[in-house]
């Protein structure tokens, strides 16, 4: 990689840190002390540069890099060039991802664009809100009346914390992001540009057209959870929206009212969740997953990319396709749709 201009190298690590830090075993002690000054791409590898090989596939550019270290499985170290330390591990990608947070720990919470401490001149602040110290609230940030803002918090340029918003301590509200008629718990990560707590879309046909459904509810966002860039959580009807602690939330992702998520969910970008959809605990669903209201997938589930969701989801299932279905069945067709347009091509009866 070119050097991290946005992210400052805390130090130097030698291999020997990282390796106690990591708990991967060093296999010549003679590298201990190589030092590590940044991470590459397995291909991109340079002097002082950390790698990892997750992948036999990518031997080939493990024979060939320049890296100072790697980290990689013992199946893969006797292909390690000399010079270069060996770091075995089981995990390497997670291993590696430790290293980073080692090196760069500024990368992993955005921080205050202006560089201002405390509360901006020219944010509008409502003298009933409580803003608690080490609390950062910058240029242009908006904090309306009886909102609170913990210690540690950063409001970011143009960002919106409604009325009687509850902020957590060390959360970042990003650029140009609105949260209202919400609670959130602490170290969240709220994205630029990302909407918490709008209407919920909710109608019902009356004699002049749609008649709007007053949505009273709130969300609840719980400790550690990081919504992306521009996704939305509408705010419940009657309950509450609730995204269970842990959780991660990628860019552009619409979760509507009274959606309860459960903790340490992984849902990836365009993904659609309707009204009082329920998600359990570990569910994770791929990158542009639709999912029809009032469903209910279990605990563990994996939803593949691109599928729409008609039906509950039993605990610990992997589902796929268009409507989604157990993956065996879901391939099992496809092949056999593969096998009659091969036949038809052939000419074959």
């Amino acid at each position: 990689m070119t050097e991290p201009v946005f992210f400052a190298l805390a130090r130097t690590y030698s291999v020997e840190e990282i390796a106690a830090s990591t708990g991967a075993a060093l296999r010549d002690a003679s590298l201990g002390q190589v030092e590590i000054s940044g991470v590459a791409t397995a291909s991109q590898g340079r002097t002082g540069a950390l790698i990892f090989i997750e992948d036999k596939r990518l031997a080939n550019d493990l024979e060939r890099t320049a890296a100072s270290a790697v980290l990689c499985r013992a199946e893969l170290a006797d292909r390690v060039p000399a010079g270069v330390a060996a770091l075995v591990t089981e995990r390497p990608q997670l291993a590696f991802v430790a290293a980073t947070r080692l090196l760069f720990p500024s990368s992993m919470r955005p921080g205050a664009l202006t560089g201002e401490t405390g509360i901006s001149a020219s944010a509008h602040v409502s003298e009933a809100a409580r803003i608690e110290p080490g609390a950062i609230i910058e240029a242009s940030a908006v904090v309306g009346p009886g909102a609170a803002i913990g210690a540690g918090t950063v409001v970011a340029p143009g960002a919106v914390v409604g009325p009687h918003c509850q902020i957590g301590r060390d959360c970042y509200i990003g650029p140009g992001a609105a949260v209202q008629c919400a609670f959130i718990g602490d170290r969240v990560i709220i994205h630029g540009g990302a909407r918490i707590g709008q209407d919920g879309f909710g109608y019902v046909p009356g004699a002049r057209g749609a008649e709007k459904v007053p949505q009273l509810g709130r969300v609840l966002v719980q400790d550690d959870v990081e919504i992306g860039a521009n996704s939305t959580v509408d705010r419940g009807a009657i309950g509450d929206t609730v995204i269970g602690q842990g959780s991660k939330i990628d860019n552009l992702v619409q979760i509507a009212h009274n959606v309860l998520i459960g903790r340490c969910c992984l849902i990836a970008g365009q993904c659609g969740i309707s009204g009082s959809v329920t998600l359990g605990d570990f569910v994770q669903l791929g990158g542009g997953v639709g999912i029809k209201d009032h469903l209910s997938v279990g605990t563990g589930a994996q939803i593949a990319a691109g599928s729409g969701l008609m039906y509950d989801v039993p605990a610990g299932e992997k589902w796929a396709g268009r409507p989604a279905r157990p993956y065996r069945d879901h391939f099992r067709e496809v092949m056999a749709l593969r096998s009659m347009g091969s036949k038809k091509r052939r000419g074959d009866d």
